[in-house]
């Protein structure tokens, strides 16, 4: 039997064996004791493992909603109210380890648990007693399909229409290995595009979605990257803006503009993408603002644009911000910095950096990931 102690940043939470090794469960939640456990990884200091008997349950686990949560949703076991406690807690955990020690408040939630993704990518599953394909997940940490028949945290009309799909598939007598994966999107009034990828050709390009965030109308590639969570996203967008007080804003890993489009459309506007795909959408978003440019350059690439009286909003990919660009904006220091990031331990690591000439006006994490362990976090950052 081991005991379990904490949840550690990516969601895992951890036990000790009896020889000293660290055991990282899933199914698993704070205070209880597994009895047994399905090995995932073996590593020489550590285990991964998946929980498969709880002797202690704790008192903040509840039933998931589905069978599938473990491949989509681990933290369907941990009720509402502690996981928006337990997501503020690691983030305060993350920026001490970084020697950043900064009370963190509770998480913005619009107390929407499921079926908010309007983003899912389904594996396709072969049932060699029916010769029928199913809907599918990968079982996690493992290329194994598992069958499903219900799945709550996207939008219900995107698994309406995948079950469509799968119907008509099974109605021409098709093969699952004939596709890699079936990807659908939905837009907020609940149109859906998207569609089938096969094995051995190129993605197909879908029908393009529109939304409205902030009374600013994107278009937006199914297939490409626009953000999952849309009334959650607008929480963040609305506490962005109050920061934004300077006449120049610079939006560097820019995506197709929402942030920078959605907060300070009024001002003296760039976006910086790298992304070809985004980019071109990004031109669309603008909407011919004379005010606004989107440029195609790597964001470590920009660094002319930034300049001590221009606002400097960051959201990068999880590995977080260049070098280049971290010494840049010391260097330059402009009055203040927007950091919006998918993974606080690169945002704690970069913030930790830049705390040299600069101070922590806010922190702010917001639950864009409801019952995963993902938290997007929000700092706010002036020049001392």
């Amino acid at each position: 039997m081991i005991h379990v102690d904490k949840f550690i940043p990516g969601g895992q939470a951890i036990g000790t064996m009896p020889d000293g090794r660290k055991i990282f469960f899933w199914n698993a939640l704070p205070g209880e004791d597994v009895v047994e456990y399905d090995i995932a990884k073996k590593k020489s200091h550590y285990y991964e493992a998946i929980a498969t008997n709880i002797g202690s349950p704790s008192p903040h686990r509840v039933q998931p909603h589905d069978d599938c949560f473990l491949s989509t949703s681990p933290w369907q076991i941990l009720d509402w109210n502690q996981e928006g406690i337990e997501k503020s807690a690691l983030v305060a955990e993350i920026f001490r380890e970084h020697h950043i020690n900064i009370d963190v408040p509770p998480i913005v939630t619009n107390n929407q648990p499921y079926h908010y993704r309007n983003k899912m990518e389904y594996a396709l599953y072969w049932d060699n007693s029916t010769n029928k394909i199913s809907l599918a997940f990968h079982a996690r940490g493992s290329h194994r399909k598992v069958p499903i028949s219900k799945s709550s945290i996207e939008c219900p009309e995107i698994f309406q229409k995948a079950t469509e799909i799968i119907t008509e598939l099974n109605s021409r007598h098709e093969e699952a290995r004939k596709y890699q994966s079936l990807l659908l999107r939905c837009n907020q009034a609940g149109e859906v595009s998207g569609g089938l990828y096969e094995n051995g050709k190129s993605h197909p390009s879908f029908p393009p979605l529109t939304d409205t965030i902030l009374d600013y109308a994107y278009s937006y590639s199914p297939n490409g990257f626009f953000q999952i969570n849309l009334p959650v996203y607008e929480l963040a967008l609305r506490e962005i803006k109050k920061y934004i007080t300077t006449d120049k804003v610079l939006d560097l890993y820019s995506g197709v503009g929402t942030i920078g489009l959605s907060v300070a459309r009024d001002r003296y506007l760039i976006l910086v993408e790298s992304n070809k795909s985004a980019y071109q959408e990004s031109l669309n978003n603008i909407h011919g603002l004379q005010n606004v440019k989107s440029i195609l350059i790597k964001s470590e690439d920009a660094l002319d644009y930034i300049t001590p009286d221009t606002t400097v909003i960051l959201d990068p990919p999880r590995a977080g911000c260049d070098n280049k660009l971290i010494n840049r904006l010391l260097e330059v220091t402009p009055p203040s910095i927007v950091y919006l990031s998918c993974n606080p331990a690169t945002q704690a690591r970069d913030i930790s950096i830049l705390l040299d000439k600069y101070q922590i006006v806010e922190i702010q994490p917001f639950n864009f990931f409801p019952r995963t362990p993902h938290i997007e976090n929000l700092v706010i950052l002036s020049k001392k």
